[in-house]
């Protein structure tokens, strides 16, 4: 997918190159070119008016033409093509009022980071480089273009992405640019939920997860961003000897083996609940902190604008995130209806790691939550696929066909149906209903027996 999309971005220059314009990489792929990493596009800049792209390609997109920006869409891939710009005020923090269109040298200098200002001849491979950035990666240093004060009030996500780049390549940020960051921090909040969602995304799903929370929390970022996560620090953690919630959650997220974003969320928030929930004494307790946990998890996902399967899943996990803990006790008909989960799995990784985190403070003890998720997962395992989520016997229009209306006892006689059906105890749908019929008779569910 890389080579075919570098190859799009190639063509795309040589286009341009051939009717006499410029055309540059540029940006993040020549950073990740020269550090041997996988670029996530390629992005191209030319001294190419867009009306001019556009007149070149067949299909573009103009959706940042007043930007200088055209989307190519063309030989199998998209590219983004930008035309050398300078850029005037940013009142709203995000985007220029105006831009004026200028040289490639001018063009590097509104730029981020050093290590993002970099262009590339594509076909030569010859690197140019006005701002210094060749030398701050050598030293691996993450500095801001410029006055750093100045590239943070132009966009203040950038706040953000300074903590995402840093973690990613184990770099160090410049004396003067960290000091504008956290003289700066608070800004991030007036930035909207879906680019802040987007950003953590791209946090949470690198294997420096637990690094880039750290420094946004050293920055001064976190804070403003997660205020839920910051006030874990300094709560005591009875399961992780030693270590506070905080301190827990990272070593959580770290343990995580490539998780989604739904995943990686959910265990930076999986003992958010705790700070609420805590009681003093010889052994701290935090009763009822997955309940209170799901509730804080479905606000901070509203906050961030993620889309209605992101918010139901990272609130399952949260409340579920302890589900295994007993998993040997369980009936076999509840085990399995969580081995029906869609998120089930994703469930499982995230008691794995937290038991892998808390094994310390089970040391000499004859209960291990280890012990729990390898007999769960090794019953998961045996298990057909095809058998694991099975269709139910019984639905809700078949109790309401026998004249019950929705409520408590027609949640409870569906549960133990299905209970029923993934036990094996019950093979047809008339199986089922007989077993509806029984328990009405004996009002064994309304009691809960």
């Amino acid at each position: 997918m890389d080579s075919e999309a570098r190859r799009a971005a190639e063509l795309v220059a040589r286009r341009l190159k051939g009717k006499g314009f410029q055309a540059l990489f540029a940006g993040g792929c020549v950073r990740d070119i020269l550090l041997k990493l996988k670029p996530q596009d390629y992005d191209v800049a030319t001294d190419a008016s867009p009306e001019e792209v556009r007149g070149l390609f067949k299909k573009t997109v103009p959706i940042g033409e007043r930007f200088g920006v055209i989307t190519v869409m063309e030989f199998g891939s998209k590219v983004e093509v930008t035309t050398f710009r300078r850029e005037g005020p940013y009142t709203d923090g995000r985007r220029p009022d105006r831009v004026e269109f200028v040289s490639a040298k001018e063009d590097v200098r509104r730029r981020d980071f050093t290590i993002n200002a970099l262009l590339m001849d594509p076909d030569m491979g010859e690197v140019i480089d006005y701002v210094g950035g060749r030398e701050d990666m050598k030293r691996k240093l993450l500095r801001a273009v410029g006055e750093a004060r100045e590239r943070f009030a132009e966009d203040h996500l950038r706040l953000l992405r300074a903590a995402r780049f840093a973690a990613r390549l184990g770099y160090e940020i410049e004396p003067k640019t960290r000091e504008a960051i956290m003289d700066m921090a608070g800004l991030v909040a007036s930035v909207s939920g879906e680019r802040i969602r987007n950003e953590l995304e791209r946090i949470l799903v690198d294997e420096s997860r637990a690094a880039g929370i750290r420094l946004m929390d050293e920055l001064g970022l976190l804070v403003h961003v997660l205020p839920e996560v910051a006030a874990m620090k300094g709560v005591p953690n009875f399961r992780a000897l030693g270590k506070d919630v905080f301190e827990h959650t990272l070593e959580v997220l770290g343990l995580l083996e490539s998780p989604s974003f739904v995943l990686a969320l959910a265990a930076l928030l999986h003992d958010v609940g705790k700070p609420e929930a805590y009681s003093g004494g010889e052994r701290a307790r935090f009763t009822r902190h997955e309940v209170i946990g799901e509730e804080m998890a479905r606000e901070v996902c509203e906050r961030l604008r993620m889309s209605a399967e992101e918010r139901e899943g990272v609130r399952w996990l949260v409340r579920n995130h302890m589900a295994l803990v007993n998993a040997r006790k369980m009936r076999l008909g509840k085990l399995r209806r969580l081995f029906a989960e869609e998120r089930f799995l994703d469930m499982a990784e995230l008691f794995r790691a937290d038991s892998v985190a808390s094994l310390p403070a089970f040391e000499g003890s004859d209960f291990s939550p280890m012990e729990e998720y390898e007999f769960a997962m090794s019953l998961y395992s045996s298990i057909p696929e095809e058998e694991i989520a099975p269709p139910p016997l019984v639905r809700g229009g078949d109790l309401i066909s026998m004249g019950l209306e929705p409520g408590p006892l027609f949640g409870k006689l569906l549960e133990r149906v299905r209970d029923a059906q993934l036990e094996g105890t019950l093979k047809t749908k008339e199986e089922g209903l007989a077993m509806v019929r029984k328990l009405l008779e004996g009002k064994s569910v309304e009691l809960g027996d």
